[in-house]
């Protein structure tokens, strides 16, 4: 029914986001092999508008990377990143010396709280066959209270972030990851102890859900403060509430009852993101997210003063050898490695 459905938009390369959700991109990139800058060969960087390279071209985009695509050092403060890479990897260095490689499933939840720089590179470490980039970056807010928090960050690696399986009555299947919240009593990994979702009764949910052709799934009820969008990024067509709709569209969902959501003939995809909102004001100059003007004008100013301790990295778009494999090492000295 209509009445369950409170709005629907048509997704552009930024998705509408609601409190406390501050912004989310999808971006899926189809990169050549990488050279030996772990960059495409610079004859293919010819004609692109190199350190603002937002269009699609060959099925890439440079974003503000100059030799390697993606985003070279920039500062943060007053809410979080959560950083869902599907596909390839993202090279992370930041001002207070941590460092990392994660992608093919793994999550980075980072507090930027009272104010970090980092970089955030999409390497090419394929040298012999094409590079294939999809992730997810949703930033999310921080109450007022944990505003000024020391920076940090937590690695959500794919082994241990569960998934559900629900099967409809015709043998079809559901696949849902839980990157935060909980279903069906399956409940995802910790994610950084100073975030919104740390309190279980924020009801912070981000899910990624896959449905076969034709499958059936009832996405299982919340508390009525809680606000839920969904995204409906991949597949041809998805009903859901009784409402048939095309794909790339967002919507804002009654989610005080269970809705029924009915596949296409298509494999299809969604992103959901829900939470009880922070309710507190909300005023956001580019990459600082405060409650106030005056503290906008604070976090300029910390900024020009500190740089957020500085930039210790050879390069303002740092990468780490082709060979490193997935890790994280953390400001205090931890690390942490996984298999390829």
């Amino acid at each position: 029914m209509k009445e369950n459905i409170t709005s629907i938009r048509s997704l552009g390369f930024y998705w509408d986001t609601y409190d406390p959700f501050i912004f989310c991109v999808h971006h899926n990139d189809f990169y050549p092999r990488g050279n030996d800058e772990m960059g495409p060969d610079p004859a293919l960087l010819r004609g692109r508008n190199i350190g603002s390279d937002f269009t699609v071209k060959d099925g890439w985009r440079m974003y503000h990377g100059d030799k390697v695509p993606g985003f070279p050092v920039h500062p943060h403060r007053g809410f979080e990143t959560v950083t869902i890479v599907r596909s390839g990897f993202v090279d992370h260095s930041d001002s207070l010396g941590a460092a990392g490689r994660y992608g093919n499933g793994d999550v980075q939840w980072m507090t930027a709280g009272g104010g970090i720089q980092h970089c955030e590179m999409f390497p090419l470490v394929n040298s012999d066959s094409d590079n294939h980039v999809e992730l997810f970056q949703v930033w999310l807010n921080l109450p007022r209270r944990n505003k000024m928090v020391n920076p940090h960050f937590a690695m959500l690696w794919g082994e241990t972030i569960p998934e559900v399986k629900a099967t409809d009555n015709h043998g079809k299947t559901t696949t849902i990851k839980i990157v935060a919240g909980s279903i069906d009593g399956v409940t995802a990994p910790p994610p950084a102890p100073d975030s919104w979702a740390a309190d279980a009764s924020n009801e912070v949910g981000i899910w990624t859900v896959k449905m076969e052709p034709g499958a059936e799934w009832t996405m299982p009820a919340a508390p009525a403060r809680v606000q839920r969008t969904v995204y409906f990024f991949r597949g041809n067509n998805i009903s859901i509430a009784g409402t048939r709709l095309s794909n790339s569209v967002s919507l804002r969902l009654r989610c005080d009852i269970p809705q029924e959501v009915v596949n296409g003939t298509s494999e299809s995809e969604m992103l959901v993101l829900q939470a009880i909102p922070i309710g507190e004001p909300v005023v956001q100059y580019g990459p600082f997210v405060m409650n106030t003007d005056e503290e906008i004008r604070q976090a300029f100013s910390d900024y020009r003063r500190t740089q957020f301790g500085g930039w210790p990295w050879p390069r303002h778009d740092n990468v780490h050898p082709r060979s490193a494999g997935r890790f994280a090492k953390h400001a205090d000295g931890r690390t942490e490695t996984k298999n390829q």
